[in-house]
């Protein structure tokens, strides 16, 4: 009796371990987090003094076509679809399910932990970075943290400074872009997070200021 009770369970294992997979498709909220990456850089930066009166919004809005469509209409961002698969047994269904979570989420950047960093990284941009922007010796990574460029634009006494400010602000972004995944719920949405930052960082940018393009090349503002 014991031998087909256990072909049986062979048999049934195979589909009991296909049903566990169940496959959750999570919304994450691109035009939400990139009103929140705007927000958060424009507190940082400060604002940019432009020689023609033009906007500073405009120039994010170039920065910003790369998520942009029309729906219905409307210009929005669509919310981008991330799938990952969970375990979980269903010892009377046996069947795979499709949760979705919410589009319209609303991204929380005003946590204290996340103004604490954002106030390190505005004081740090106002008196120690935004000048080695202005020389051209530092630019924006694509991978949205800083990277001193060109050291030689740095005067020999200051150059240790430099190098501590650039590792002491890569480390503040690093924090705040896993905090904000954190602090909304969802510490999977880091990497989203982090490459919205990144072109935000470049639509803000000011003019003469060097970033990176997606391919790693430098280019000036």
């Amino acid at each position: 009796m014991r031998q087909p009770l256990l072909k049986l369970s062979a048999l049934l294992l195979p589909v009991a371990l296909l049903a566990s997979c169940v496959t959750i498709n999570v919304y994450f909220p691109a035009a939400e987090a990139q009103k929140a990456a705007e927000e958060f850089v424009e507190d940082v930066i400060g604002d940019a003094p432009t020689a023609s009166g033009g906007s500073a919004s405009l120039e994010r809005g170039e920065a910003a076509r790369f998520v942009a469509a029309t729906v219905e209409g409307r210009d929005v961002v669509p919310a981008r679809v991330f799938s990952h698969t969970e375990t979980r047994f269903d010892p009377v269904g046996f069947f795979i399910t499709s949760a979705h979570a919410q589009e319209n989420v609303d991204i929380r950047i005003r946590t204290p932990a996340i103004q604490a960093i954002q106030t390190r990284m505005a004081e740090r941009f106002q008196g120690t970075l935004a000048p080695l922007f202005d020389a051209g010796a530092m630019g924006f990574g694509n991978d949205g943290l800083v990277v001193l460029r060109d050291p030689a634009k740095v005067p020999l006494a200051q150059r240790t400074a430099a190098n501590q400010a650039v590792a002491e602000e890569n480390r503040d972004r690093n924090a705040v872009y896993r905090e904000i995944a954190v602090a909304n719920g969802h510490p999977e949405w880091e990497t989203q997070i982090r490459q919205t930052f990144a072109k935000e960082w470049v639509a803000q940018a000011r003019a003469g200021w060097w970033y990176q393009d997606s391919a790693g090349a430098w280019k000036q503002k």
